[in-house]
């Protein structure tokens, strides 16, 4: 991937992934603060409202609180602070669009865009409900830059391109410029060493796992089907949540009918949480706690910002396409027919045996998580230990520039064989 730096990093709308190419001016992100800060402002002025409402009150210690607003002059000063910021906002709003015209030419920097990932990863769901204009749309990049998906626009941007596509799908708070990692691409190394085409996917992070899911898959029958040569081999290299996008991605192509399911040969999971990451479920496990008491519970709002992303980590639900209920596991997971699933899985310990179970695997997905192995059956993957490997004394992130976790790649995606061995 290059480092090249980018300007088109806004695009078309987030919820649908389109193929126009945008170049929204920088003050889109001075908005989007704004309305960000505003919007924190006001949540910090409902929960003291509640706190004061409880305490003046005398709620009890546990059970509900107080229902309803404060009411007479208390209730007066909330509505008036209220009414100050949205004037305050307003104001921002319009004195920061006048700042276009000078704003629409400035390139984007590598530190801008991860600080922007990592707010998709946190609020992205919010970012898109609250129209924002931080929010990341979805896109395929190649080169730093966003893709059309149009044959002529595809070929104009690779004049080479090849009939074996590798697509890289990063992590939670994360993009696409962050597989570049202390001089090394992984996407961009298979690519010289195999001779593949390296795209790399965008998309907000704290969007639900279903919900990028279903882009993604979408994403990519387009893609498929403009490529300027047909399509012989397609392989997908996921880290972290950037897995479980394409599982469900998988799933749900399946279920529409899609073609591109027909040319996927190989999944590489990097670090991939499949049956979830400890550190979601304590923070879940702090939420219910804090709610007990109608004292903390206005505290327990503020563990309450977490996306939906972040919350699908939990139990590392991607989504069912069918059945009754989202998320539900009702028979073990089905890859494509002639697509194998591979895991790489990391411990931050010297060996699995030593791995302390308060800091499991590399940090923050444990190792039987990374596996895809679970104590109930319907729930394990369908990748065996031929397709498994373990590094010892890795962290979560170390996987992306690893040399012996590249050599473990390379030797995968270079392997003939049939899905089942």
């Amino acid at each position: 991937m290059s480092t090249e730096r980018s300007s088109d990093t806004t695009g078309s709308s987030p919820r649908e992934p389109g193929n126009k190419l945008s170049h929204p001016p920088r003050s889109a992100d001075l908005i989007g603060t704004s309305r960000l800060i505003i919007d924190a402002f006001d949540g910090v002025t409902d929960i003291v409202e509640v706190m004061h409402r409880n305490i003046s009150g005398l709620a009890p210690i546990i059970g509900p609180g107080r229902p309803g607003p404060t009411r007479g002059i208390t209730g007066l000063v909330y509505r008036n602070i209220r009414r100050v910021s949205a004037l305050t906002g307003q104001g921002l709003e319009f004195t920061l669009s006048r700042f276009a015209p000078m704003l629409a030419n400035q390139e984007s920097t590598a530190r801008r865009e991860a600080l922007l990932a990592a707010i998709n990863g946190v609020l992205g769901d919010y970012l898109v409900a609250s129209a924002n204009p931080l929010a990341i749309p979805m896109e395929l990049r190649y080169g730093g830059r966003r893709l059309m998906l149009e044959h002529q626009a595809l070929l104009a941007t690779i004049p080479h391109p090849s009939n074996r596509l590798l697509v890289m799908v990063h992590g939670l708070c994360m993009n696409d410029r962050q597989w570049f990692r202390n001089g090394h691409d992984h996407g961009k190394a298979l690519a010289h060493d195999l001779g593949f085409t390296p795209l790399y996917l965008r998309y907000n992070s704290g969007l639900a796992v279903l919900e990028n899911g279903r882009d993604f898959a979408l994403m990519l029958e387009a893609l498929i089907s403009e490529w300027p040569v047909p399509v012989e081999k397609l392989v997908i290299v996921g880290h972290s949540m950037g897995g479980l996008v394409t599982r469900s991605a998988c799933l749900q192509a399946q279920h529409a009918g899609y073609h591109w399911p027909t040319r996927l040969r190989k999944v590489v999971f990097l670090g991939t949480p499949h049956q979830g990451a400890p550190l979601e479920q304590l923070g879940n496990g702090l939420e219910f706690l804090l709610g007990v008491s109608p004292y903390s519970a206005p505290i327990g709002r503020l563990g309450n910002i977490r996306s939906a992303g972040i919350r699908d980590l939990r139990e590392g639900t991607i989504g069912q396409v069918t059945g009754p209920e989202p998320g539900s596991r009702k028979a073990p997971e089905i890859p494509p027919p002639g697509t194998r699933y591979y895991a790489v899985a990391a411990t931050i310990r010297s060996s699995p045996a030593a791995a302390s179970t308060l800091i499991p695997g590399d940090g923050l997905v444990p190792l039987r998580s990374a596996l895809g192995q679970h104590r109930d059956p319907a729930r394990c993957l369908p990748i065996p230990e031929s397709r498994q490997a373990v590094f010892n004394g890795l962290n979560h992130f170390d996987l992306l520039d690893s040399q012996p976790v590249y050599q473990c790649l390379l030797g995968w995606v270079t392997e003939d064989g049939s899905p089942e061995s």
